[in-house]
């Protein structure tokens, strides 16, 4: 096992659930569907970087499993703490390559909150 595997914690992916409001709209809610194991690294950002782009949002590298799809605009959530995390990149553009002997991928996201409903 390697240390990025031994790394991995808990994850839960979310779909938002879409159906009519009975008053011409669509409502609906987010709700787990998919559990995996991914390996959650912030990005770090020095103070110029931080100081000329105010409102970067902190950004993490996400590992997973090689053959695991996160895609851009997934949501998911880490198990321990709550905390949710939009991707905004697509794994299978970074997985190792088949003679690789750690066999994941990796994307980008950041945190994220459930919009008001």
């Amino acid at each position: 096992m390697s240390l990025i595997e031994a790394m991995m914690v808990p994850c839960l992916r979310f779909e938002q659930s879409a159906a009519a409001d009975g008053v011409l709209g669509r409502a609906g809610g987010w709700h787990p569907t998919v559990p995996f194991k991914a390996t959650i690294i912030k990005n770090a950002m020095n103070e110029e970087q931080r100081a000329e782009q105010p409102a970067v949002k902190e950004t993490f590298t996400i590992v997973v499993q090689k053959g695991f799809r996160l895609t851009y605009k997934d949501v998911f959530q880490r198990q321990s703490d709550g905390q949710l995390f939009i991707v905004t990149g697509n794994s299978l553009d970074s997985e190792a390559p088949e003679a690789s002997t750690i066999q994941i991928g990796k994307v980008t996201a950041e945190r994220w909150e459930l919009p008001d409903a």
